[in-house]
C-alpha cells in the first residue's frame, strides 16, 4: 500500500492461533470482528483513512491488521486536534508513526461491535478467553514511568509482554536508544476484552491525547474498562493518563468505579486488611461502607427527606436515589462543577419528572445560613469538616445545626488513630491533601459533646469499618438527634 509523503502509517494486528488440538477455528477471528476476510476495507475518519485487511487466514492460524494512514498536516491545521502536549503544534511531529490515541479512536470507529462480548456467528467465542497476539510496532512511552510501563500495564491483565527498543539510529549505535519501541502481546483473554483494553492502554503509554479530554471521558473510561480496571494495581496511573491529569474527571470515574464496590483510585482511601481481620470481615473498600453505614443510620432514624451537605460527585445521592424510602432528596455542594458532575451520573435530565420532584441539586456553602435546607427529616456531613479550617467549624455549627436544625445530622470523618495501618500515612500525614484536620476519637467526641449540650441534640458513635484493637475504626461517625421536647 502507497503511503504518501504527508503522511504516515500506525499499526494493529491481531491474531488468533488455537493450540493443534483445539476445536477453534482461527477463522472466527473474521466473525468476531464483523470484518469479512476477502476484501480491504476502508474508513474515513477525521485523521485519516483506516483499513481492516487480512495478512494471513486459515484454520489454523489467522491475523486481522487495523492500519491507519494519518493525515499529519491535516492534524496540525485542524484546530479540532489538541491537547496534544504541544506535539501537533509542529507539521514534522511522530504522530502518523507512533501508537497514541489517534489509533484508539480509529479502533473505537471501526471495530467499536467488537468491543462488546456478544457474536451472531459464534456467540459461544464471544465471551471465551482465546489465545490471542497482538501487535504494535512502534508505541511511545512518556514520562519517568516509561521504562517498564507496558509490562506494567499489560501483565496484571493477563498478558506476556514482549517490548523491544528501538534505536535512534541503527548505524549509530553510540546514540542508543529512543523512547520509541515495539509491542507485542501474547495471552488468553476474550477478544473484546483485548480491544478495550488497548482501546484504554495505548493513550495511556503515550500519556496524550489529540483531542479536548471532555466530561463524558471518565464515563467512557468507566465503560471500556469493565471487568478488568477496577481491579488493576496500576489504576491510579491510568486514570490520570488517561483523563489527561484533570483530577476532577479522576474523581468522577472514581466515584462511577465505587458504586460498583470496587477499590477506589486513590490507595489510602482503603485500609489494608489488618492481620487480626476476621474471616467475615467486608471485602468491601470503606468508601463503601461508610456510605451503606450512613444509609443504615437514616433509616434508623426514619428519615426519608435528607439534604446531603457538601454532596461531591454525589456517592450518597445515588444510593438515596435509587432507594424508593427516601422521598426527597437535596444535594448540596460549594462546588457548581461537583454538582454538575452529580447531575450527569445520576442522569437527572433523563429521569421522570416524578423522580426529578425527589431530588434538587444547589449551589451552598455549609458556612452560611440557607432557607433552602430547612424542613428535612436529616442532614449528612459525610467526610466534609475535616476540608474546613478549625476555625470555620463555629459557621459550620451556626448553619447546620442553629439554622437549617433538622431532627438529626449525621457526620462521619476520619479517625487519626488509624492513620498508621497506611503504609504512606506512617510518619505522621494526613488522608488527603485537602484535609485541614483529622481528630482521634476523643477529640471528635469532645467536638460533637459540646456541640451537641448547645443546640439541644443527643449524640451516638457508631464505627465504620473494620475496627482495630487500639485504634477503632478507620471513619467515626456521629448521630445527632434532637432531644424530646
Amino acid at each position: 500500500m502507497r503511503r504518501s509523503l504527508e503522511g504516515g502509517t500506525l499499526l494493529i494486528t491481531i491474531t488468533l492461533e488455537p493450540e493443534a488440538d483445539s476445536p477453534i477455528d482461527a477463522t472466527a477471528l473474521s466473525h468476531l470482528l464483523r470484518k469479512h476476510p476477502g476484501r480491504l476495507q476502508t474508513f474515513e475518519l477525521p485523521v485519516g483513512s483506516a483499513h481492516v485487511f487480512y495478512p494471513e487466514y486459515s484454520p489454523q492460524r489467522t491475523t486481522a491488521a487495523l492500519l491507519l494512514e494519518v493525515d499529519a498536516i491535516g492534524l496540525v491545521r485542524n484546530k479540532r486536534f489538541r491537547g496534544d502536549n504541544g506535539v501537533l503544534d509542529y507539521y514534522i511531529n511522530d504522530r502518523p508513526y507512533t501508537a497514541s490515541s489517534l489509533l484508539s479512536v480509529a479502533m473505537g470507529r471501526v471495530l467499536r461491535n467488537a468491543m462488546t462480548p456478544t457474536s451472531e456467528a459464534h456467540p459461544e467465542l464471544a465471551d471465551t478467553p482465546l489465545p490471542l497476539q497482538l501487535s504494535v510496532p512502534v508505541i511511545s512511552t512518556r514520562g519517568r514511568d516509561g521504562n517498564d510501563l507496558a509490562e506494567r500495564l499489560f501483565s496484571p491483565v493477563g498478558w506476556t509482554v514482549e517490548q523491544q527498543p528501538i534505536a535512534l539510529d541503527p548505524d549509530y549505535p553510540l546514540w542508543e536508544d529512543s523512547r520509541y519501541s515495539s509491542l507485542a502481546l501474547t495471552g488468553t483473554v476474550p477478544l473484546h476484552l483485548a480491544l478495550r483494553q488497548l482501546y484504554v492502554l495505548l493513550p495511556v503509554l503515550d500519556d496524550s491525547k489529540h483531542y479536548w479530554v471532555s466530561d463524558d471521558e471518565a464515563e467512557k473510561l468507566v465503560r471500556q474498562g469493565e471487568g478488568w480496571l477496577p481491579g488493576h494495581p496500576e489504576r491510579g496511573l491510568i486514570s490520570r493518563r488517561y483523563l489527561a491529569h484533570q483530577q476532577d474527571l479522576v474523581a468522577v470515574a472514581d466515584a462511577l468505579i465505587a458504586e460498583e464496590g470496587t477499590t477506589p483510585v486513590e490507595s489510602t482511601t482503603a485500609l489494608p486488611p489488618s492481620p487480626s481481620a476476621s474471616a467475615g470481615a467486608s471485602s468491601q473498600p470503606l468508601r463503601v461502607q461508610r456510605a451503606e453505614a450512613v444509609m443504615a443510620a437514616l433509616k434508623d432514624c426514619g428519615a426519608r427527606q435528607v439534604v446531603d451537605v457538601g454532596a461531591g460527585s454525589g456517592a450518597l445521592l445515588r444510593r438515596m436515589q435509587k432507594d424508593g424510602f427516601f422521598t426527597r432528596i437535596l444535594g448540596t455542594d460549594v462546588s457548581a462543577r461537583s454538582l454538575e458532575q452529580a447531575a450527569r451520573i445520576m442522569k437527572v435530565d433523563e429521569l421522570a419528572d416524578t423522580d426529578k420532584a425527589r431530588i434538587t441539586l444547589l449551589h451552598s456553602s455549609v458556612l452560611y445560613r440557607d432557607e433552602r435546607l430547612e424542613g428535612f427529616d436529616a442532614a449528612v456531613l459525610m467526610e466534609v469538616i475535616e476540608h474546613l479550617e478549625p476555625g470555620r467549624l463555629t459557621a459550620l455549627e451556626d448553619s447546620i445545626f442553629a439554622g437549617a436544625a433538622p431532627p438529626t445530622v449525621i457526620v462521619t470523618t476520619p479517625n487519626s488513630e488509624c492513620n498508621h495501618l497506611y503504609p504512606a500515612l506512617a510518619h505522621g500525614g494526613m488522608r488527603n491533601d485537602d484535609h485541614r484536620f483529622e481528630w482521634t476519637r476523643a477529640e471528635f467526641a469532645h467536638w460533637a459533646q459540646a456541640l451537641a449540650e448547645r443546640h439541644g441534640y443527643g449524640v451516638e458513635y457508631r464505627p465504620v469499618g473494620e475496627t482495630s484493637a487500639g485504634a477503632g475504626s478507620p471513619t467515626q461517625m456521629a448521630i445527632f438527634r434532637k432531644a424530646a421536647a
